[in-house]
């Protein structure tokens, strides 16, 4: 085979390899690959051996920026490792997989700066569209979507913006309910705590207080709030803070299942009784927290299905479809157990 771009730059096979081997133009190639049913069966079996013979891979950001098409969808989460975001993602490519769609997966690690730099990184793929997690974003991020004029979905919180298109729940009014159910329970001495501080941590606290301060028992010193990374030990740890403070305290609303399967743990080495001395509930309903002993209480999330609907939505809107709602809300499940 005689030298082409193949070996001049990255190695890789090109369209014109591909066509040169079939012994047919670039376009027919190009035809051949793309649209296979435009072509004869015969030519169509030369181009496909040469597409075998040289492991040739379109180029698909080259394809979207000739024919203004992409079958390429951006999704931004905050964690890889956490079950929460990898339900939605599962949610994700349910929905997106029979329509063809590439999903380019980016861990912004709860961190500004690396959204911003992993959305102008993916931007360059010129996407049919965008799944963020969240509706807070950096300035830069704001500017970059505006200019992008792709259209954005916003995952796991609902905007108060009738022109942003969202799908989740209110992490506010969620928090709420949890509370006013400790509350109702006869709990007094209700303390939070939260971890990592994302904004659906700081929703929740703000539920919390809402709570608290309409029952005439808000006390700040029942909060402990950290930024770190949220964990079992971390729960743990935390149990023994609150407890220092307010040793009075007589229920812990925590803002994950992570920090409260902590401080069940704590709990237990400490010979501390839950729920007849401390009740403790988590956030999200992680499957473990229904087989810990005790069962955990929990707010039940609809993440798989926040993933599959965003995506949906997400769909429709690309293809030209005016959505009937631009808001959805997937709600949220009080699961009452033996924890509180």
């Amino acid at each position: 085979m005689t030298k082409t771009a193949r070996s001049r730059t990255s190695g890789r096979a090109t369209l014109a390899d591909v066509a040169a081997r079939a012994g047919v133009a670039t376009m027919t190639a190009s035809r051949a690959i793309s649209h296979p049913d435009q072509v004869s069966a015969a030519l169509r079996a030369r181009v496909q051996q040469a597409v075998a013979d040289l492991a040739y891979v379109p180029n698909r950001a080259a394809r979207a920026l000739a024919t203004a098409e992409s079958n390429v969808i951006v999704v931004l989460v905050p964690s890889l490792s956490n079950a929460v975001f990898t339900a939605v993602l599962a949610g994700i490519q349910d929905a997106l997989e029979a329509d063809g769609y590439q999903i380019l997966i980016g861990n912004t690690r709860y961190s500004d700066a690396e959204e911003e730099k992993l959305l102008g990184i993916y931007l360059q793929s010129h996407p049919a569209g965008i799944l963020l997690s969240g509706l807070t974003h950096s300035e830069k991020v704001t500017q970059l979507l505006a200019s992008s004029n792709l259209p954005v979905v916003s995952m796991m919180d609902l905007a108060s913006d009738p022109n942003r298109y969202s799908v989740g729940f209110s992490q506010l009014q969620a928090g709420y309910t949890m509370t006013r159910y400790l509350i109702d329970k006869g709990r007094k001495r209700i303390g939070f705590m939260g971890a990592q501080l994302d904004e659906r941590t700081l929703k929740r606290a703000e539920g919390y207080r809402k709570a608290m301060q309409e029952a005439g028992l808000y006390d700040p010193q029942l909060e402990t709030m950290v930024s770190d990374p949220s964990t079992i030990a971390l729960g743990a740890e935390l149990l023994g803070r609150m407890l220092a403070v307010t040793p009075d305290c007589d229920a812990i609303f925590c803002c994950n299942d992570d920090l409260a399967h902590g401080a069940i743990y704590q709990c237990q080495r400490r010979g501390i009784a839950v729920p007849e001395r401390l009740a403790i509930c988590g956030f999200n309903d992680l499957p473990a927290s229904a087989w810990m002993n005790p069962s955990v209480t929990t707010i039940g999330t609809p993440r798989y299905r926040v993933g599959y609907e965003a995506a949906s939505l997400l769909r429709a809107i690309i293809k030209g479809t005016v959505p009937a709602q631009t808001r959805i809300d997937l709600g949220f499940t009080l699961m009452a157990r033996e924890s509180a």
